[in-house]
């Protein structure tokens, strides 16, 4: 996919069309990290946040209780 560089204010960027935007799981706001290789290549990786450990665990307890008699089955 060829994309042209244009001016936006004092700056310059590419502009994302939302098939390109749907290509790469990618929404107003979302963060990537920029790396510029040697000879000029340059990644964008999309960063997705971790959730916190509250919520890991608010999910891990949440599913227990949903799924309390199939655990004790299991058991």
């Amino acid at each position: 996919m060829v994309k042209t560089i244009s001016k936006i204010g004092n700056s310059h960027g590419l502009m994302f069309d939302a098939a390109l935007m749907d290509l790469a799981h990618l929404k107003a706001g979302d963060q990537v990290n920029v790396e510029v290789h040697e000879g000029g290549t340059i990644t964008l990786t999309p960063l997705h946040p971790r959730p916190s450990r509250a919520e890991v665990s608010r999910v891990i307890d949440a599913t227990m209780k949903d799924y309390a008699r199939t655990m004790k089955k299991l058991a």
